[in-house]
């Protein structure tokens, strides 16, 4: 699609003049096509790692190198900065300037702990909560960083579980939303699971400024080996998650559920054959604000599907190989594969044929830039 002049001026002036200005040639042109860009974590084809800003229509505009695997990326508007997380049990988190602008910065993580992939800004800026654990004492923490001194750690609390995973903000600015895995590991033994038997995963609220704990929900026992995992916040602040089963596959449980504070927990009912297509495991979760819907995917069911927020019917189930990213894009999502495929709303795949897209993909509103 070609835009004309006007729209190329819109955009300059919606995305700010410092961040045109970091992108190379191509990817002016590239962005001057999208009012968003996307950030996620990839593969090449070579075997390095890194990071991509990317347009819709998966030009990549800036990246950067990771030394081993990322996994989620937040993104911070205040300071104009994004962090990528290393996939768990990696011990680095990599901040970046989107445009490209200020050279990366590395944080490791504190001896005894690692991360999990997942973090959050405080509403200012000034803080950044990450996901890790303490694999000693097989205890879910939240470590605390000052963004304003270097990602300085500056303390942490718990997360009243085992293995938490993504963990984010909601809109009160104050109350951050959990999911506690049930998972225990511990690096000496990679990724290996050491308590399928004995897991209890939990979706918990905590108090940001305190460490407090302010709500904790559990599955019924039945369900102990369901590991909430990722989760996403719908227009009305109803948090959506998602769930990957450790138990015999010839179990199929529900995999996606909703909570919001002070009322009910639990998981909605899909119809069995989208349930089955899953094949046990979601993973990401992301809601489109604006249409009021909320999507999943599953790459090993090479499946996705957007559901309505408002009655948790299932409006559409799609197959795609290897699919797991999504991120909101118009009225529906932008899908990334590890396939290296990207398929926006209404479009066919575009490939990258050098890229393998990890798990997760995030929008940056390029005004936000």
């Amino acid at each position: 699609m070609v835009r004309n002049l006007i729209d190329r001026r819109a955009f300059m002036k919606a995305a700010g003049l410092g961040f045109v200005a970091a992108l190379s040639q191509k990817g002016l042109a590239a962005a001057a096509e999208t009012d968003a860009v996307f950030a996620t974590a990839f593969q090449r084809r070579d075997g390095s790692y890194g990071a991509a800003i990317m347009t819709e229509q998966g030009s990549v505009v800036h990246s950067v190198v990771l030394p081993e695997r990322g996994h989620d990326i937040t993104f911070d508007p205040i300071s104009r900065r994004s962090v990528i997380f290393a996939r768990q049990p990696g011990t680095f988190a990599v901040v970046f300037d989107p445009a490209g602008k200020a050279a990366p910065v590395t944080i490791d993580s504190l001896e005894g702990r690692h991360f999990y992939g997942h973090g959050a800004f405080s509403p200012d800026g000034g803080l950044l909560y990450a996901t890790e654990n303490d694999f000693d004492n097989a205890a879910g923490m939240v470590g605390i960083y000052d963004a304003r001194d270097k990602f300085r750690r500056i303390g942490e609390f718990p997360t009243y579980g085992v293995g938490p995973h993504e963990l984010i903000l909601l809109g009160d600015g104050r109350t951050l939303a959990v999911a506690n895995g049930g998972i225990e590991t511990h690096p000496d033994f990679g990724r290996a699971k050491l308590n399928l038997a004995t897991m209890k995963p939990s979706f918990v609220f905590i108090d940001r400024l305190t460490g407090s704990l302010l709500e904790k929900h559990e599955l019924p026992t039945k369900l102990h080996q369901l590991s909430i995992r990722h989760m996403d916040i719908d227009k009305n602040g109803t948090v959506w998650f998602g769930c990957q089963h450790e138990g015999p596959a010839t179990e199929t449980p529900l995999l996606v559920g909703k909570v919001e504070r002070g009322k009910a927990f639990g998981l909605i009912d899909m119809p069995e054959k989208i349930l089955g297509g899953f094949r046990n495991y979601i993973g990401s979760v992301a809601a489109n604000r604006d249409a009021g819907t909320v999507a999943v995917s599953s790459p090993q069911g090479n499946a996705y599907a957007i559901i309505d927020a408002a009655s948790g019917n299932v409006l559409s189930a799609k197959s795609l190989t290897e699919v797991c990213g999504l991120a909101p894009d118009g009225s529906g999502f932008l899908v990334s594969t590890g396939k290296g495929e990207i398929v926006a709303p209404g479009s066919n795949p575009v490939i990258e044929p050098d890229y393998v897209w990890d798990n997760h993909l995030l929008r940056i509103d390029t005004k936000l830039l």
